[in-house]
Formats: C-alpha cells, sequence, structure tokens
C-alpha cells in the first residue's frame, strides 16, 4: 500500500546550493539593451550628473531600475532582484545610491527629462533599423496612439487629486507606437498629470504628441506619413488645428463627441448612405454601418476634414445613450485621409483599441502605482516605466517570431524571464545552461542566438 503525500511531490529543501541563476531568462533583455546601444546612450546622457570618483555609472543604475521593472518589480528596492545574480546583471549600486540619482535627476528638471528622452529616440531609430521589415514604420506610414491613464495613489502625494472616476491619483497621458496586429507597441511619450486632469485638455494633448514626435525618426516629425490617433478626448478644435497645422500636415484620427448638430444630422442621413463596416480579414461586421457626414457638421474645423459615423447593435447588456438612434449605438470621429474608402478609416480608426493593450502593459509594468511622493520624482519614475516598455517591445522585435511577438509582459515573465540556469565558468567564458525540460528553453535559446548575430554598436 503506498502512502498517500498529496497532490504535489514532497520534496526536502537547504540552502546553499551553487551555481544556479535565477531570473535567467532576463540575459535577454540584457542582451537587448547591449545590441540597442541603449547602455551607451543612457551613460553619455546622464554623464553630467556622474560625480568625481563615482563608483557606479549613473546609466548603468538607471538602466537597472529599468530592467527590474521590466522583470515585474513595481518600486525602486527591487533593482535587488538584479544585485542578487551579479553574474547577469553586473554590479548594481546599493538601494541609497539608487535614491540619490532619482533624487537628482528630479532636481535636474526638464534638462534630465530631455537627456534621457533624446537617448531614446536615438536608440529607437537604431533599433527600427535593425528590425528591417519587423520595424513599425516598414509600411512607411508611423501610427501614434495617445490615451489617458489613471493611477491611483494610496497615500498623500504630490498633486494627486480626485479623478473622474470618483478615484484619488494621478492621470497621466500616454503616447504609444503601434506595432499593427503582428507586434505590441512601444511608449513614446509620458506626461504626469494631477488625478483632476481633464480627458479633453487641448494643451496637454499638444504636449504629449510633441513629446511623441520628438521620440520619431526625424523624417516621421511632420507630413502625412505619421497617423496621431485619440479618443474623442482628442476631438478639440485646439488639438485637431495643431496637427493640421500648416508645415506640420499631420494625419489624425480622432473621436469626438455626438453633438446635437451630429445628432440631426445622423437622423437626416439616407438608409442608401450607410455602408457595413469591414473586419481586419476584410469580411463585413456584422451589425454595423459607417457613413460620412457634411454641411454645417464641419464649420469651423480645418479644411479638408472629413466626419465619418458608426452605428452599431450594442453588445447584450450595453446601455444605451440619449444620443443614440434607433437602438443603435453611435460613434463618430475626425479625419483628414483623403482618397480612402470611409469603412477603411473606420476599421483603422477602431484599431486603436490596441492602445488599451499597452496601457494594460504599462499597468503591469510599474505604471500600477507611482511608488515616489515628490511629482518630479515619480516625473523620473514614468520614463523609467517606458525605457523598461521598449525593451519589452524591442525584445520581441529583434529576437521573437510568430505569436511570442504578441506575448505581453506577464506572459514574457512567466515563460521567458522567470526560466533558471546553471552557471557554468570554462575557458574563461560564462555559460548559462536553461534546463532541458522547460517548455520555452528552445525558444530562449533562439532568441538569443538571433540577438548575438545582430551588429554590436559601437
Amino acid at each position: 500500500m503506498k502512502k498517500r503525500i498529496g497532490f504535489y511531490p514532497r520534496v526536502r529543501t537547504e540552502g546553499g546550493g551553487r551555481g544556479v541563476v535565477s531570473q535567467a531568462g532576463g540575459v535577454l533583455l540584457v542582451e537587448t539593451v547591449r545590441k540597442a546601444g541603449l547602455d551607451q546612450a543612457i551613460s553619455a546622457a546622464l554623464a553630467p550628473w556622474r560625480k568625481p570618483r563615482a563608483v557606479h555609472d549613473p546609466g548603468k543604475i538607471l538602466l537597472d531600475v529599468a530592467l527590474a521593472v521590466a522583470l515585474g518589480g513595481d518600486c525602486l528596492a527591487d533593482v535587488g532582484m538584479l544585485r542578487a545574480e551579479p553574474a547577469v546583471f553586473g554590479p548594481v549600486a546599493s538601494d541609497p545610491t539608487v535614491s540619490r540619482l532619482v533624487s537628482a535627476l528630479a532636481a535636474g528638471g526638464k534638462r534630465a527629462l530631455t537627456a534621457l528622452r533624446q537617448a531614446r529616440a536615438h536608440v529607437r531609430e537604431h533599433v527600427w533599423m535593425l528590425a528591417g521589415d519587423a520595424a513599425p514604420d516598414a509600411a512607411g506610414q508611423v501610427v501614434v496612439d495617445l490615451d489617458g491613464v489613471l493611477v491611483i495613489a494610496h497615500s498623500e502625494k504630490q498633486d494627486a487629486a480626485a479623478t473622474w472616476k470618483k478615484t484619488y491619483g494621478h492621470h497621466p497621458l500616454m503616447g504609444f507606437v503601434d506595432h499593427g496586429r503582428g507586434g505590441s507597441g512601444e511608449p513614446v511619450a509620458g506626461l504626469l498629470r494631477p488625478g483632476n486632469a481633464g480627458s479633453n485638455t487641448a494643451a496637454d494633448h499638444i504636449e504629449a504628441a510633441r513629446l511623441a514626435l520628438a521620440q520619431l525618426p526625424k523624417k516621421y516629425r511632420r507630413g502625412r506619413r505619421t497617423l496621431i490617433r485619440t479618443d474623442s478626448g482628442g476631438g478639440t478644435h485646439e488639438f485637431v488645428d495643431w496637427l493640421s497645422a500648416r508645415g506640420r500636415w499631420l494625419s489624425y484620427s480622432v473621436g469626438m463627441t455626438i453633438t446635437d448638430a451630429i445628432h440631426q444630422a445622423v437622423l437626416k442621413v439616407p438608409a442608401s448612405a450607410w455602408t457595413p463596416a469591414v473586419e481586419p480579414d476584410g469580411e463585413i461586421r456584422d451589425g454595423a454601418w459607417v457613413a460620412e457626414l457634411g454641411g454645417d457638421c464641419l464649420k469651423g474645423w480645418p479644411e479638408g476634414m472629413r466626419l465619418i459615423v458608426r452605428k452599431e447593435r450594442p453588445h447584450p447588456g450595453a446601455q444605451l445613450r440619449f444620443t443614440d438612434v434607433d437602438g443603435m449605438r453611435l460613434t463618430c470621429f475626425a479625419t483628414n485621409t483623403q482618397h480612402t474608402s470611409i469603412a477603411e478609416l473606420e476599421l483603422r480608426h477602431r484599431q486603436r483599441a490596441r492602445a488599451e493593450d499597452r496601457i494594460r502593459a504599462a499597468r503591469a509594468t510599474g505604471l500600477r502605482n507611482l511608488p515616489l511622493h515628490d511629482a518630479a520624482q515619480n516625473q523620473v519614475w514614468l520614463e523609467i516605466v517606458q525605457i523598461a516598455l521598449d525593451l519589452l517591445a524591442w525584445m520581441p522585435l529583434l529576437a521573437l517570431t510568430g505569436q511570442a511577438r504578441l506575448w505581453e509582459p506577464r506572459r514574457l515573465r512567466l515563460r521567458l524571464f522567470s526560466a533558471a540556469a546553471q552557471l557554468v565558468t570554462t575557458g574563461r567564458r560564462r555559460i548559462l545552461r536553461f534546463a532541458k525540460h522547460w517548455p520555452w528553453t528552445g525558444l530562449i535559446t533562439d532568441a538569443l542566438q538571433r540577438l548575438a548575430a545582430l551588429p554590436t554598436p559601437d
């Protein structure tokens, strides 16, 4: 008769093991940093903040925090996870040293933020060049999505305030470059705002758009090849005027609030003018139609603007609004893209929903909570979060293929980064041997080979 031990094997535990590295899959991010040249760029950007006879490079300190956030950390002290594995992550500064650097960068204000952002923009252009046909601009256009994020505060932090959802915290405005259906996205703007900041504040949208454009290669900072997408928060006269200003000529696709004038115009649209909406595969979207509005609805808006409205049967349980018509949910957006069918334009605008996926990934990567008290320090933290998100976007872009490129941060951590390995030193070389039985070992080693084949920046 066998003695029952329960559902799981009973193992004996003891300390003192040697040669085993936890979070060994984090070497994927380390190699991405090296091949992208992010270590050199951040080090050069933060050189003015390096004190004489300092042991740790400020760039290395900041990158260590970003790596810890990418691996799942949510505060400065989580850099201790890297400190425990010097064979993979090198020497890591102490917690007080990390805190002093963040305070120094916060005191540096706009000068420090500009240095970090310029370094990221320089590296981004290099990464897109390495990615080739997989780069987000491979089709000749870059799509930038702007959207707000509510970050809950659990203590009295600077600029924390009541939000429009009756919570308490901050309301950052983020920008993401869309990688399309075959990839994820990368952050290009992070504007920290008080919790009571308005959703449709034109000045904030303009500033976020400026930050996003500055992150793009120079040829995309103006012109129709750059598309700015927003929800109805961006549908203001000031923001649309700024996007379409002479000399800027940006493409835009911004949501619009259903005003009484738009509502009345929809009522006058004949049945023959409604066109079936389409899905990404070209099939007709069941229960959805689109039409283009004109006339008085366009008065006062920039020349060339098109106003497109969609009506769709609401999902079961959805609440209708007083602006909806005949039991149909109405949504509206404006664009200046010409010579394209309204069904294609509506599909392109609807794909702005991918920004919600980017926000979910950001929440899982350090944006669930702003861990510091001062607003300037939390803005530095927001830059660190963006660096971590950059790495989580660039690593799949350069090293993964197929469905693995679509994995969100939580899945990357569970399957790749958390993998353990045995550290073997032989012939003055250090070798990480991943467990043969781990289902994703082949994926890790193949990704490392692709990264190794990339040229190393000078």
